[in-house]
């Protein structure tokens, strides 16, 4: 750099200083999805329950499928929260609410649906090769 003209050494630092301070967060943002296919393992006093959730993000608006059920809620920063309609083969109608944090790969969080509630553990099933 010692031959540049300084408004072009300036330049280069400003570029460089720019690309320091946004391809970081741009990499969070990436990391920070919970769109695709997931493997809920819903915590209930019966016993483990499963389910294979696919979600869509729009920005921080979720969408997506839970069995039949049309998914609707929403994710911000590290947080999910989802109310939708559910129809469970054991208990009927009612609305599941699903509120969980994502860390890494993993959401973990808490279940209510009807008068029911508990824990759950969330991972993206592994990729077939």
């Amino acid at each position: 750099m010692p031959d540049m003209p300084l408004k072009t050494k300036l330049f280069v630092v400003a570029v460089a200083g720019l690309v320091c301070f946004v391809a970081p967060r741009l990499g969070r943002a990436q990391a920070q999805s919970v769109a695709g296919k997931w493997h809920f393992v819903l915590q209930t006093e019966g016993g483990e329950r499963t389910a294979d959730p696919n979600f869509q993000q729009d920005g921080d608006q979720i969408t997506g499928k839970w069995g039949d059920a049309e998914v609707k809620g929403t994710f911000s920063g590290s947080k999910l929260d989802l109310a939708f309609p559910y129809n469970s083969d054991e208990a009927g109608p009612g609305t599941l609410k699903i509120k969980g944090e994502l860390k890494g790969e993993t959401l973990t969080g808490t279940w209510e649906f009807q008068e029911y509630t508990g824990s759950f553990k969330a991972t993206r099933p592994a990729s077939a090769p």
